[in-house]
């Protein structure tokens, strides 16, 4: 994990899939000859679908993409103690509800080699449904914290701008920032959620943290799933030599 390069560009009509270290479609093989992961124009597209889909873990569905592909072809992940802003635009639809098990749309998964002890997700964005309210909540799980939430309502149907700047180290130095905007042009304008967190156990794996982009929900909540399709672009992300 040198400094070779520390920007990175998903772009769907020059890079396709190829922006990305791998992609989790239908690990499972339980939709053959259906493409649920796509680049399509200007936009990366996932398509999930209930009943049908079923993941190698056979309570859950999964149709993700992981890890920064660099222009030289190799994967670049995040090191302990650096920081990083990533940002992308989503599009919510409404097919894609918010469920009282997990459904997560973006994860930052630290890695271990031979998928040891110490892996697992550090921060997942989720479409959570708590209280009977439908939420997108940010949550820094080995904190057990959920760091920030907005009611996910207003947030469907149209683009809305993500930031997550990061310091991934260890608590009490794990650091992150979260920002949607929405109201403008893919997303740009007011901001809906801007929270700041700091004490936070981010630490990478030994094998570094890897973001991940798509669906990824259990089926332990049925009745509120269905066929649905998640859309994103504008995927950029950098290396900073200081928080903030």
């Amino acid at each position: 994990m040198g400094d070779e390069w520390d920007e990175w560009q998903a772009d769907p009509r020059r890079d396709g899939l190829a922006a990305f270290a791998a992609v989790e479609d239908d690990r499972a093989g339980s939709h053959p000859g259906v493409r649920h992961v796509r680049a399509l124009g200007t936009v990366y597209r996932f398509d999930i679908h209930h009943p049908g889909d079923v993941d190698i873990h056979p309570d859950r569905q999964r149709q993700e993409v992981r890890g920064m592909r660099g222009p030289d072809g190799r994967e670049r992940r995040v090191a302990e103690g650096e920081t990083w802003r990533f940002a992308w635009s989503w599009y919510l639809t409404g097919a894609l509800r918010a469920t009282a098990a997990f459904t997560h749309v973006q994860q930052f998964f630290a890695s271990v080699p031979g998928g040891g002890p110490g892996g697992g997700p550090v921060l997942v964005t989720s479409l959570r449904r708590r209280g009977g309210r439908d939420l997108l909540e940010l949550n820094a799980i080995r904190s057990g914290v959920v760091v920030g939430a907005a009611d996910l309502g207003p947030l469907r149907g149209r683009w809305i701008g993500v930031r997550i700047e990061a310091r991934f180290a260890a608590a009490p130095h794990g650091r992150v920032r979260w920002t949607i905007t929405a109201g403008g042009p893919g997303g740009a304008g007011a901001a809906v959620v801007d929270v700041e967190r700091g004490g936070l156990d981010l630490r990478p794996g030994a094998a570094g943290v890897s973001p991940k982009w798509g669906v990824y929900r259990s089926l332990k909540d049925p009745a509120r799933l269905g066929d649905a399709h998640l859309l994103i672009k504008d995927l950029r992300a950098r290396r900073l030599r200081h928080f903030g």
